[in-house]
């Protein structure tokens, strides 16, 4: 059975091309790129040359580009950097930012820094007065996610930046789900970090980047050893890792060139107009207008989220119930239940994320599975006719 992958916020499929470069990097390349002989050099080089790349697919300067080992390193470099390197003061940040930010803020607040989560509306949407209003003379970061991992709504980070930088506050943005779905360009932005991991935009796991604007206060190293990364974050870089996120970034750039965000799009709302209109009783979460082209999070009137998403796995079509790095909590979504979404909503709601490889079969076959598959486990006397209709079909 081939499995329908509709989970690409959760993590993307390697590509073929980024698998080939990892597999000869580790076969051939056999250099740490700290030392000085020709082995060691050539591993500089493709470090070097994947820089680029990474800076490229946003608009940075090489030199601006400091590798992690992925997304939740780069955000914990941003948050402890700025606060352990400026001093006590205060933080503000979102009540629906992904747990990479909201742990270590949890820790710094134990260190006697203040933090401030804002509040967002029933469309997953940050205030911009409130968020003025919040920043104040001892704010030293404002931390704030390009785009949400379980609901793809995009926060307006142009915007944002601005405040941030009228008050003159650091302004940090995860973006981990947005680039490479979408053109992100902070040349000439307002933004001062922002964060980057490679399996989201189909490179491997275990490594990520963090932009730093040039000029920006040196960040306080969370990881200490040797002069790597300008010592900026000491250890021996993943060389394989890295020259593959640099040929995936690379390919990211194809696809937004050629306008495949729209395709994107196009097999989303596809899959909602035939879900909708195949099966009663289906809610969609977050701000319709502003969202990523690739997610949907949409809640099934009568069914528990966990038993549909076991249904769909069963018969081969891959999905999330929320944030990956969140599962197994066993405690409801904290961003549907910060957007004031009603509990019983929440334990229904299932997040649908597509990649560049998956097809307009893919997406009706998925349907018709899912149709099958809400329709068996709905509960309630007034599903009645809905599974009399389903067994009618079988």
């Amino acid at each position: 059975m081939n499995k329908i992958y509709f989970d690409h916020n959760a993590t993307t499929p390697v590509a073929p091309e980024v698998l080939e470069i990892v597999t000869n990097v580790l076969e051939n390349q056999m250099g740490n790129p700290s030392s000085v002989h020709s082995l060691g050099r050539s591993a500089r080089v493709l470090i070097d040359e994947a820089r680029e790349r990474v800076a490229n697919l946003i608009g940075a300067s090489p030199s601006e580009i400091v590798f992690t080992s992925g997304g939740t390193e780069a955000n914990n470099f941003a948050l402890l950097g700025v606060a352990l390197g400026l001093g006590k003061g205060h933080i503000v940040t979102s009540q629906v930012e992904h747990p990479s930010i909201l742990n270590p803020c949890r820790q710094l607040e134990s260190l006697g820094f203040d933090v401030d989560l804002l509040k967002v509306d029933r469309l997953g949407r940050i205030d911009l007065d409130a968020l003025e209003d919040c920043l104040t003379e001892s704010t030293l970061l404002l931390s704030l996610q390009h785009a949400n991992s379980e609901t793809g709504v995009m926060q307006d980070i142009e915007k944002i930046g601005v405040i941030a930088r009228k008050k003159g506050v650091l302004f940090h943005t995860d973006a981990v789900q947005s680039v490479g779905k979408i053109p992100v360009q902070i040349q000439d932005s307002p933004i001062d970090m922002l964060s980057i991991s490679a399996h989201k935009l189909n490179g491997a796991k275990g490594v990520g980047a963090l932009y730093l604007k040039k000029g920006s206060p040196d960040l306080f190293p969370i990881l200490c050893g040797g002069g790597q990364e300008k010592k900026r974050r000491g250890g021996t870089e993943n060389v394989a890792g890295i020259a593959g996120f640099g040929k995936a970034c690379e390919l990211a750039q194809k696809h937004l060139d050629s306008q495949e965000p729209s395709s994107l799009s196009s097999l989303r709302d596809h899959f909602y107009k035939l879900v909708s209109n195949r099966i009663s009783g289906v809610e969609i979460f977050g701000d319709l207008e502003n969202r990523l082209p690739n997610t949907l999070n949409l809640g099934f009137d009568g069914v528990e989220g966990d038993t549909l998403m076991i249904g769909l796995d069963m018969a081969g079509v891959a999905v999330s119930t929320g944030s990956a790095c969140s599962s197994g909590s066993g405690l409801p979504s904290p961003v549907l239940t910060a957007m004031g979404i009603p509990i019983d909503k929440i334990n229904s709601s299932i997040r649908f994320s597509f990649g560049w490889s998956n097809t307009l079969a893919e997406i009706e076959e998925a349907v018709k599975i899912l149709e099958k598959t809400v329709l068996l486990n709905r509960v309630g006397t007034s599903k009645a006719a809905d599974n009399k209709k389903l067994m009618k079909s079988l």
